[in-house]
């Protein structure tokens, strides 16, 4: 029997990265990279590519959404915005967060998913990281998923899926060992691309998650502070 049709969205980064195995488990999986004119996008989309190149995905697309870089907001996109330091303890919006990013990309998943016949979008959303981004919680998805319900043509069913969103950074990396997913070719700098900074928010969850899971993150790093 032939399995259901996933898209899964690949950002580079570990959640996703680790969003792929699980998919990959139990779909066929077509991969999806947004470039967004974020800092890092080169160094993201390598990282895409890498991982795309040891699953052996060969149904993958790269779509450019320069839009979101236009319209700023977000020390992501804009060069005149500072990449604030970490703050794991912080409970307001961080200037990384890029407004409604998600959905954006959501929209687009979609689309190439009702074209290729997917039952499945998957998307390695994270609700640890949602004190700070509004489109990381499981309700956002919930609501989305709705619209998608609404809005495409009939005989379409795509569901969201979001298998580590309830996880913590540290289950994140026990996950990726159990499953053999290839951390060492992932990126989640927000500032740099020659090596991670270590001291952005996403550096240091990132970091904070390999200590607690007892391993050691095989990415290089300019600095490496032992966070809490």
């Amino acid at each position: 029997m032939a399995r259901e049709r996933a898209v899964v969205l690949a950002s580079g980064g570990m959640d996703s990265c680790v969003t792929i195995a699980i998919a990959r488990q139990t779909h066929d999986i077509s991969l999806l990279h947004l470039d967004y004119g974020q800092r890092t996008e080169s160094r993201e989309r390598r990282a895409f590519s890498d991982i795309a190149d040891h699953y052996r995905v060969e149904h993958r697309l790269v779509i450019s959404m320069e839009h979101l870089a236009k319209i700023g907001g977000s020390s992501l996109t804009d060069p005149s915005i500072p990449v604030s330091g970490a703050d794991l303890d912080g409970k307001g919006i961080p200037t990384s967060y890029v407004p409604f990013r998600n959905a954006n990309m959501l929209a687009v998943a979609v689309s190439w998913g009702e074209v290729i016949g997917a039952g499945a979008i998957f998307i390695g959303a994270v609700e640890e990281d949602s004190s700070g981004y509004p489109d990381c919680r499981r309700e956002f998805y919930d609501a989305f998923e709705g619209a998608v319900r609404a809005g495409t043509k009939p005989g379409t069913h795509i569901r969201l899926i979001t298998p580590v969103i309830r996880m913590t950074k540290r289950e994140i990396v026990l996950t990726a060992a159990a499953l053999g997913a290839p951390l060492d070719l992932t990126w989640s700098c927000y500032a740099r691309e020659d090596v991670a900074c270590g001291l952005c928010d996403s550096c240091a969850l990132r970091l904070r998650g390999f200590r607690r899971a007892g391993l050691e993150d095989p990415i290089p790093y300019a600095a490496r502070p032992d966070y809490p």
